[in-house]
């Protein structure tokens, strides 16, 4: 079997290619890049297997006039920029010794024991740069099938780095079929080294909980992982009922995890997933919205479209019941208006917190006419 697309045949990346071979080296695409491909999705990261030792990367990069940068050398790994692409290059490698975070490399020319140190077989493919499909631990039929399976033995795999349970979830949630349900024996090893979790840094356990949510429908995932124990350690408190009904009612509005995020609830969820300052600020917004009354309207005036739809989808999810008939275009209507008073109109006469609560007063007042009541009218309201 063969891969194609644009991203294969570029001269920039066939660049880095050659170079290796150029030095009597091999050198495969491997996992994303490969897996994506043969489903028939896009192509973002280019990631490089060979048996060229790290400091052999650089130099023959140098010599082919390109740019290598030791981002992870000590793990033989070595980004090199081709025309201004960069390109992930790693050595063949195994693992000597693992604390459930870091791992110990040996490099290896063998890339059989480069594919067992990988996590899920649908990420052990690798293709050559004509794009043949190199598949050393038949990876390739779970892939076919959007089948879900780490390699080996799972228990091994994630004590090697714990940050594998969430990707569990998270690439059960965007590759496998959700028909067929999730490997029983990969669940039932998660539930088992749960624990595992919590020597997790929390900016990589936000990071996945982001990719998880953002796929097309995480909500099996996510039961998947309350049913196992998983989503306690992540965020104490969430429960996933909600997440199904958001996804279904998000038809035909764009996916936005926040959104998702807030339907979980739990307690400290932005200082868990380590959320910016931005984030946790919408989030605020979105607890905010869904805890009040206000409607499609008066939410896009004060939040904008967007935040309005996150508020009234995320709202009727967690009430069961569908958002209001003709939302969104109340919520653009809001979204567009403009108050007619300001500050000004009201200065001298007013001034500190009375001519904010006067504000306020009038603002309400011109809410509650459905943006209807002009300047004039406002100003002459007792």
């Amino acid at each position: 079997m063969k891969i194609a697309g644009d991203w294969l045949t570029r001269a920039e990346t066939q660049a880095v290619c050659a170079a290796f071979a150029g030095g009597g080296y091999r050198a495969f695409f491997v996992g994303g890049c490969v897996r994506n491909a043969l489903l028939g999705q896009p192509v973002a990261d280019v990631d490089i297997a060979t048996d060229a030792r790290p400091e052999e990367v650089m130099a023959l990069s140098h010599a082919a006039g390109l740019k290598p940068v030791p981002t992870g050398i000590d793990h033989g790994t070595v980004t090199v920029v081709s025309g201004g692409i960069p390109h992930e290059v790693t050595t063949f490698r195994r693992d000597t010794e693992t604390d459930g975070r870091h791992a110990v490399v040996t490099f290896s020319d063998d890339i059989a024991q480069d594919a067992a140190r990988r996590d899920f077989t649908i990420n052990a493919l690798y293709a050559t740069p004509g794009g043949e499909v190199v598949d050393p631990l038949d990876g390739l039929p779970d892939l076919l099938a959007r089948r879900l399976r780490f390699v080996g033995d799972p228990h091994r795999r994630i004590a090697e780095d714990y940050l594998r349970i969430l990707r569990f979830f998270r690439f059960h949630a965007w590759y496998a079929d959700p028909a067929g349900g999730i490997d029983a024996e990969g669940l039932a090893a998660c539930a088992e080294l749960a624990e595992g979790i919590d020597r997790l840094s929390r900016e990589r356990i936000g990071s996945e909980m982001r990719k998880l949510l953002s796929a097309p429908d995480p909500a099996p995932s996510t039961a998947a992982m309350a049913a196992a124990g998983i989503l306690g350690h992540v965020l104490p408190g969430a429960v996933p009922d909600a997440l199904a009904p958001l996804v279904h009612l998000e038809v035909p509005h764009p996916p936005r995890w926040l959104r998702r995020l807030v339907v979980l609830g739990g307690s400290d969820v932005a200082d868990r997933l380590r959320l910016s300052r931005a984030e946790a600020g919408a989030l605020h917004t979105l607890r905010a919205g869904i805890a009040g009354t206000a409607g499609a309207a008066e939410l896009g005036y004060r939040h904008g479209r967007e935040t309005a739809a996150d508020i009234l989808l995320a709202r009727a999810a967690l009430i069961g019941a569908p958002p209001p008939a003709g939302w969104p275009n109340d919520a653009a209507r809001g979204a567009a208006a403009r108050f007619p008073v300001s500050a000004a109109d009201l200065m001298p006469a007013l001034s500190g917190p009375a001519l904010g609560q006067r504000l306020a007063d009038l603002e309400s007042r011109w809410i509650a006419s459905g943006f209807t009541l002009p300047r004039s009218a406002l100003l002459e309201q007792p």
